[in-house]
């Protein structure tokens, strides 16, 4: 055991040679360098579904503080003062469950609509895209299509080309502007803050938002745009767990494509030994995130269809048949036949529709009162002048609804229990009001020291808005 093991010498003769990791060209970077992707303009089907995604998501943004429901903002979340409007709904603290369901739901529908059809959130309505084809659209108007923008970016300096840069960045800022503004008037009342910027009056909060958004908006969607998709969205990365062989994907139909070829219009590929795909790359110009189609699945497809409007133009030309590239499954292109109904789907659909069932009952149960109930710890109870047992309490009631209310407080739980309340009590809508109330009984009626009641509050006009909560009522030790 005490014997050494013998050590054998394998160096190169001549010693071993010495890299340079700056210089050795086979060393790989840690970080690839982008190449900034000149997206192509096409029209087509899934162009059209594209743009009014885009301008209805875009209408729905820019005009929603604008609309006013009975004398107010129709949508403001007014965080000072702990409100939420949405049109004839009003929000508190206490309703934040709604917002924990849906962002459950929410959650639920992506990873269904993700299952059915991929990433068509990401292609048709995130605002990444739809911001980013905002400024592609302005890039395009100004600077012309990929290879003008291509040349133009190659050129020298001249007037022609700063003019055009000017106004393009200066469009993409008023646009990023725009948005800044808008989504800080979803927070302040829109007409209030138009007038505070205007003589630069804004709250300090108020200016860092809208800032920030500005900055935001005119870097992902200007600068950055594909960027964002491939390296700072968590759903490109985990959307594969999501996907199966039955999920609809644009996809590359390669048996029908292979082998791949240029060729004369209206030859019959077979003749001449070739499939459909001419390699024009067109479809290559046309994605925004730079891929390739014919590549197979890759995560980086937001599922756009762009590829698909510029392939089905190509197979227009040459006379071919549409559909190279398209809407399909695994299961399709391998056997023709996708399934829809899959444990999977069945699965999502029934946590969803169990969320939105559960959303749904919140809602429409919820009650727009809220009462609390303070007994006066100083003392225990009192006797009154009129030998009765007094306990003293104060009733926080606050009106939720958009309207004056009228309540009516009674108690239940102790026989003989009488409030010396006001018989109605008006609130003005979203008034909180703080009331004392002195419950008083004859000792004779108390048969032990300690009884629970129930304090009710019910509105005057409307009997299922009513609340009811416990509390303590205490008498003497009888010895």
């Amino acid at each position: 055991m005490s014997e050494k093991i013998a050590v054998k010498d394998v160096s190169p003769k001549g010693g071993a040679k010495k890299v340079n990791p700056a210089t050795n060209k086979k060393n790989n970077d840690l970080y690839q360098k982008r190449e900034k992707i000149y997206q192509r303009h096409v029209v087509g089907t899934f162009h059209k579904v594209r743009n009014v995604a885009t301008w209805v998501t875009m209408a729905i943004y820019f005009i929603g503080p604008w609309l006013v429901w009975d004398g107010r903002q129709a949508v403001l979340f007014d965080l000072p003062a702990r409100k939420f409007y949405i049109f004839g709904f009003t929000f508190w603290p206490q309703d934040f469950i709604l917002l924990s369901w849906l962002l459950i739901i929410a959650a639920f529908s992506l990873f269904f609509v993700t299952a059915l059809a991929g990433r068509v959130w990401c292609g048709y309505t995130c605002p990444q895209t739809v911001w980013t084809a905002l400024y592609v659209w302005i890039e395009h108007r100004i600077e012309g299509d990929r290879n003008q923008r291509i040349k133009l970016d190659k050129q020298p300096w001249s007037i022609n080309k700063a003019t055009r840069k000017t106004i393009k960045h200066t469009l993409w800022f008023l646009l990023a502007f725009t948005t800044g503004y808008t989504f800080v008037g979803y927070f302040q009342p829109i007409k209030e803050l138009t007038v505070d910027i205007i003589y630069f009056q804004a709250h300090g909060w108020a200016w860092f938002w809208l800032i920030f958004f500005t900055v935001a908006t005119y870097m992902n969607a200007g600068w950055l745009r594909e960027q964002v998709c491939l390296y700072m969205c968590p759903y490109a990365r985990f959307q594969s767990a999501m996907f199966d062989k039955d999920t609809l994907i644009v996809t590359y139909d390669e048996k029908r494509g292979e082998p791949r070829g240029k060729r004369k219009k209206r030859i019959d590929p077979e003749t001449i030994g070739l499939g459909d795909c001419i390699n024009c790359q067109f479809c290559v110009q046309v994605c925004p995130t730079g891929i390739d189609i014919r590549d197979g699945l890759q995560y980086e497809c937001i599922t756009c269809a762009a590829c698909i409007d510029a392939c089905d133009q190509i197979m227009d030309q040459m006379g071919y048949d549409k559909g190279l590239i398209r809407y399909s499954t695994e299961h399709a292109m391998e056997s023709g036949e996708t399934h829809i109904i899959r444990p999977r789907l069945i699965g999502y659909g029934l946590a969803l529709g169990v969320m939105i069932f559960a959303f749904w009952y919140v809602f429409f149960t919820r009650v727009p009162l809220q009462l609390d109930i303070i007994r006066d710890r100083n003392q225990l109870y009192r006797e009154n002048v009129e030998g009765m047992i007094e306990n003293t309490y104060t009733l926080k009631i606050m009106n939720m609804s958009q309207q004056v209310q009228q309540y009516q407080v009674s108690v239940s739980g102790l026989e003989g229990l009488h409030l010396n309340v006001p018989e109605r009590i008006t609130a003005n809508a979203g008034e909180l009001l703080v009331v004392p109330v002195n419950a008083e009984i004859n000792p004779k009626l108390l048969k032990k020291p300690n009884h629970t009641i129930e304090f009710h509050v019910r509105s005057t006009s409307d009997d299922s808005t009513q609340v009811t909560e416990e509390s303590r009522f205490i008498g003497p030790i009888k010895l």
